[in-house]
């Protein structure tokens, strides 16, 4: 809902009558909010504001406060409270959890929560009616993420096999309607830019103690009254003891409850014993260990992930796309742990060893890795590890187009010989019909230039030009009448020479692959004004990387709310994707994120700025 830029046409205070029904609504709409929760998110003194936007929306808060409450249609019936005030009340909305962090990233990017996305508890789903306001947590992390619509009853979902659409996101984490506060903030240090993961400080305060020894020496009473707060089942044991020998007497109804609530405690009390060792096992690391683990995580991005063509980098994607990627199973890494305390530092000390380059950006106030040493010790000394690839799915979650974005595009220009360099290839005996990259085929030349003994002495820096390779670098470039070059320089031969072969590229994303003659074309992306002063955003060039132009048309449809189509372009083979609106810096940031297209292949024109 909040996924355009809208300007609030009026804000005002709200009279002491709609104060009262504002507090009526939420009251009937969150059951589960008690008298005191409502007091949090609006103190009785304070006073409370409404701002009306344009498309009908109402979003209240209180006076110099975060937003509290939205109304989508400024009626009532469709109120929604905001991620501010469910990380003030986590429980004021029943919630979904994700099957992990990784899904986060769709949910905060737009999309619409799937039923495969859903961790569904061993005893199910919990029931729900369709149009019922749900949050969305992650696992491990008690600070919810997004707030939305359920799109059908809990019976309707196990008829459809748990498929399909099972929420309808209205507000999220990151969102314009998030960032539009001034102040805006995250709960906790689970929250990155681009996605949510577990909270270390949650998951280390939530490790069960081991409280079996007053389990077993405590008193009946004291004995029942921990089997009440601990396990979930003991009242319902004694009402089905209770109902089941009726005709019993009532001391033997008791010793039996008394038994069976031991026998499931003793249980519960196995798994969080167990729980316990292992979360105690999980945050044991000193500073040292979580030093070491950093560099190591750091080392193997480095060498699996992190490819100059990527580069630069924000220090936040660094961090969350491939250091927390690449940690061992089972390590939570927390740079607030380390002898670093802050990202920035750490890697100002990775700088300053000289493995990686750094540069801090003011404006957005991060650090952006610029380049990474290769030759350093540290980097040739490391040995990478093969790791598992967890699968997560993400068929729910994203639809089928999101999909295909996230394979991997590999984009590598070769070059065949041609009839200028051919005698250079079979002199040398290189295959002609073969594609080389500019490396091996300037390693080709040079190999001429060594078996025919053609570096100047004592000037090794320039090489002298015999009558074949004098016609392959410059037969038919050189005009008539003018005299041939004698020699060249070696920095100027290696490209030189490229330039007489024969251009192609090798366009890979997933299993599909295809080489093409020629270069690269670029992808264009135009803005122009149309009948009404509007704007149109056009994207062609799309077929060059691989990609489905219904595919992307339906994608921005959702990320920018708005209209899209696609159309044939006139005279030419393949489609152009045309979008309402000026949105020409989000489609090119779109493509260089989701589809992996390198900038320097994105052509951009706005014939709208004067």
């Amino acid at each position: 809902m909040f996924k355009k830029a809208v300007e609030a046409k009026a804000q005002q205070r709200l009279s002491g009558a709609d104060r009262k029904k504002l507090k009526r609504t939420i009251r009937y709409r969150f059951p589960r909010a008690s008298d005191a929760d409502i007091d949090a998110l609006f103190p009785p003194k304070a006073e409370i504001t409404v701002a009306k936007f344009q498309n009908r929306s109402h979003v209240y808060g209180v006076e110099g406060g975060f937003p509290v409450f939205f109304d989508v249609d400024g009626r009532g019936s469709e109120i929604y409270p905001t991620v501010f005030a469910l990380w003030e009340v986590p429980e004021l909305l029943p919630s979904f959890t994700l099957k992990g962090g990784e899904v986060s990233r769709f949910v905060i990017g737009g999309a619409d929560l799937m039923f495969p996305g859903i961790s569904v508890p061993a005893e199910g789903l919990a029931s729900f009616s369709a149009g019922e306001p749900w949050a969305v947590k992650v696992p491990g992390n008690p600070a919810p993420i997004a707030v939305g619509s359920t799109t059908m009853s809990s019976a309707e979902a196990l008829k459809a096999g748990l498929r399909g659409k099972a929420l309808r996101i209205m507000h999220y984490y990151r969102d314009l309607l998030w960032e539009s506060v001034e102040g805006h903030y995250v709960p906790n240090a689970g929250f990155l830019e681009d996605a949510v993961f577990e909270d270390p400080s949650f998951l280390a305060s939530n490790q069960p103690s081991d409280s079996s020894e007053g389990a077993t020496h405590g008193s009946d009473a004291q004995q029942s009254h921990i089997n009440n707060e601990n396990i979930g089942e003991t009242i319902d044991a004694d009402d089905v003891i209770s109902e089941t020998f009726a005709d019993s007497t009532q001391n033997d109804s008791e010793n039996a409850a008394k038994e069976i609530t031991t026998d499931v405690n003793d249980l519960k009390l196995t798994d969080n014993v167990a729980a316990a060792k292992s979360d105690v096992e999980h945050h044991s690391l000193s500073i040292e260990d979580v030093d070491s683990h950093l560099d190591r995580c750091l080392l193997q991005s480095l060498h699996t992930t992190i490819k100059d063509k990527d580069l630069p980098m924000p220090g936040s994607t660094l961090w969350s796309n491939h250091v927390l990627a690449c940690r061992p199973s089972g390590i939570t890494l927390d740079i607030k742990k380390s002898s670093h305390k802050k990202l920035l530092k750490w890697l100002q000390a990775k700088s300053s060893a000289g493995l990686i380059t750094i540069k801090e950006d003011k404006y957005k106030k991060e650090a952006m890795l610029i380049s990474v040493n290769r030759s350093h010790p540290d980097y040739l000394l490391f040995k990478p590890e093969k790791q598992p690839v967890e699968k997560v799915d993400q068929a729910g979650v994203c639809a089928a187009s999101e999909c295909r974005s996230q394979k991997l595009l590999e984009v590598l220009e070769v070059y065949k010989s041609s009839v200028h360099v051919n005698p250079i290839f079979s002199s040398v005996g290189a295959d002609t019909r073969k594609l080389y990259s500019a490396f091996e085929a300037s390693d080709i030349v040079f190999k001429y230039i060594e078996k025919e003994n053609l570096v100047k002495q004592p000037d090794k820096a320039i090489v002298v030009l015999d009558a074949t390779l004098c016609d392959a670098l410059f037969k038919g470039v050189i005009k008539k009448g003018s005299t041939y070059p004698t020699e060249i320089h070696k920095k100027d031969l290696g490209a030189t020479f490229i330039s007489r072969m024969q251009a192609h590229h090798i366009v890979t994303r997933g299993s599909e692959s295809v080489v093409r003659k020629g270069a690269l074309k670029t992808v264009q992306i135009m803005t122009e004004r149309r009948q009404g002063n509007k704007k149109v955003t056009k994207v062609s060039g799309l077929e060059t990387f691989l990609m489905d132009a219904e595919a992307l048309a339906s994608e921005l449809q959702k990320k920018f709310a708005c209209s899209t189509t696609v159309a044939e372009l006139p005279g030419k083979k393949g489609h152009e994707v045309l979008i309402q609106g000026g949105v020409i810096d989000d489609v090119a940031r779109h493509l260089v994120e989701q589809y992996g297209i390198p900038k320097r292949y994105i052509e951009v024109l706005d014939k709208t700025r004067k």
